[in-house]
């Protein structure tokens, strides 16, 4: 019915089965970092000695991440070629020249090469710095199909390294996400990792932000949170390098 779109998102899960699948959202135009994505990719960016894509890239391989989806649009080659010969996780490119899709659009858009169980959506910008532990690793262990739609990465918001923002999310005992609505602040943001599946694209347009799909998920009851262990390090404009920079040395050893 059409007033009822929720009611026709229909989630199909077993118990939690691995996730060997990341579409690792790459494809952004990076406009809060130029001059420098003038010239180069944000994802390309490097703290810490590497570009913040591989951060991800390396974090997800050691997680047990099989293979990953990356997107281009600005500047893709660059962002392939830097690619090229990789093979930990492997890399498919799925190509968004000419068109911006948005981060949702963006993985709607690859999931013919995503397959049929849950998968990482990975901002290729999400860095944050851990000791001894994998975030990625212990988000697919939370993961429950049978009670949520999504689960999403957070940061602590007083902790994080750069970011002056108001934070996203409140969370309840439970794990359940709601937003921040009219509070003046929220304890927690999102860091930019997220898993779902592909049955929760049902009925979404060709270029959407993932914002969508949270609101879908609250509405029923099925958001759901991991809160990062580790600082994490927002990285959204130039002079944000630096303390990214410094709060990666403090944290050593870290992986890098």
């Amino acid at each position: 019915m059409a007033n009822r779109p929720f009611r026709e998102i229909r989630v199909t899960s077993t118990a939690s089965p691995p996730i060997r699948r990341a579409m690792v959202l790459a494809a952004g135009l990076g406009q809060r970092m130029r001059p420098i994505t003038d010239t180069l990719p944000k994802p390309l960016v490097r703290i810490g000695g590497k570009a913040m894509l591989d951060h991800a890239l390396d974090r997800l391989a050691d997680a047990g991440i099989e293979e990953a989806v990356v997107n281009v649009h600005h500047l893709a080659g660059q962002v392939e070629a830097h690619l090229a010969g990789r093979t930990r996780p492997r890399i498919v490119i799925s190509d968004e020249r000419g068109e911006l899709l948005e981060t949702g659009g963006g993985a709607k858009k690859a999931l013919p090469l995503l397959g049929d169980g849950p998968f990482f959506s990975v901002n290729s910008d999400s860095l944050w710095s851990e000791r001894g532990i994998s975030n990625f690793g212990a988000m697919a262990a939370a993961w429950d199909g049978e009670t949520m739609d999504m689960l999403l990465l957070l940061a602590e918001r007083e902790s994080s390294v750069g970011f002056n923002g108001p934070g996203d999310f409140f969370r309840d005992e439970a794990g359940r996400l709601t937003r921040r609505g009219a509070a003046a602040s929220a304890p927690y943001v999102y860091a930019g990792v997220a898993i779902v599946t592909p049955d929760f694209f049902v009925d979404t347009p060709a270029s959407f932000s993932f914002n969508l799909l949270f609101d879908r998920a609250i509405a029923r009851g099925r958001l759901s949170g991991h809160v990062l262990e580790g600082r994490w390090l927002h990285v959204d404009r130039p002079e944000a390098i630096a303390p990214a920079e410094a709060a990666f040395a403090a944290a050593q050893p870290v992986d890098a």
